[in-house]
């Protein structure tokens, strides 16, 4: 992709969970309206990600008043590694889901950082009180009532079993249900590139995406279920790490949300 497609833009929650011998979480009675995802694309070799870095870690931390829980996802991009860093998170699968969000939300440009809110706005997160406005504004769906199990199979993977209702109905049309693991209390020094001699910190950044399951034709009560199986990386640590479901269509809005944190054990 050619270099003036991209534009690196300057400044001008808990749930709650049970556990079973430390493998099984799920999450009782979810509410009718359940999170709102807010997705972030950034990266360490743009100078103005930093700030929304910060702005996104306070907002998954729960330090703004909101009449929603919100679920944060945060997605380093490879197209500014060869601007003299190459970002340690960075892949070019992110970079093609912000592609996909540039063509479904009819953008002219793809841009970092950004904020994707329920895959159908989205904003340049230099903005606290447009990113709350876009938040505020979002649709909402039920919180799909799945319950999860993790397994370590080797010392090298995690499997997560889900199974439950994703408590809204599916056309034919369809649906993908995703599952995220993104990691938190991510430091590092960053000796060259936009933002050399800083120390940049990361949470909520999503280490590996998989797809749970494809549905069509189902009610919202009816049961499905699925496993996905993660090859971890180096230095994994199980208590800086979560897991996100999300359904999404083609286009990738999202129609629901639910968040479990990993056992401490597994």
């Amino acid at each position: 992709m050619a270099h003036r497609l991209f534009i690196c833009f300057r400044k001008g929650s808990s749930t709650p969970r049970n556990e079973v011998n430390g493998t099984v979480v799920d999450v009782p009675s979810p509410s009718v309206e359940g999170p709102i995802l807010v997705e972030l694309f950034s990266s360490q070799g743009c100078a103005a990600s930093p700030a929304a870095e910060m702005l996104l870690s306070r907002l998954g931390r729960g330090d703004f008043k909101l009449d929603a829980p919100v679920i944060v996802l945060a997605y380093h991009v490879d197209y500014w590694d060869y601007m003299g860093w190459k970002d340690p998170y960075g892949s070019s699968q992110w970079t093609v889901r912000q592609k996909a969000y540039v063509e479904a939300l009819r953008l002219d440009t793809m841009f970092t950082p950004q904020v994707v809110v329920q895959g159908c706005a989205q904003c340049a997160p230099n903005d606290e009180d447009a990113l709350l406005s876009t938040i505020a504004s979002a649709p909402r769906f039920p919180a799909p009532a799945f319950q999860a199990n993790f397994q370590r199979p080797t010392s090298e993977s995690l499997q997560v079993t889900l199974t439950g209702a994703l408590r809204s109905k599916v056309d034919n049309n369809g649906v993908d249900v995703m599952v995220a693991l993104y990691e938190s209390g991510l430091v590092n020094d960053c000796p060259s590139g936009e933002n050399k001699g800083k120390v940049l910190s990361n949470d909520f950044v999503v280490r590996k995406l998989e797809k749970l399951c494809t549905v069509k034709d189902i009610s919202a009560k009816k049961t499905v279920s699925g496993t996905v199986t993660f090859t971890l990386w180096d230095n994994f640590n199980s208590t800086k790490c979560a897991v996100a479901v999300f359904v999404q269509n083609s286009s990738h809005q999202i129609f629901g949300s639910q968040n479990f944190q990993l056992p401490d054990d597994i």
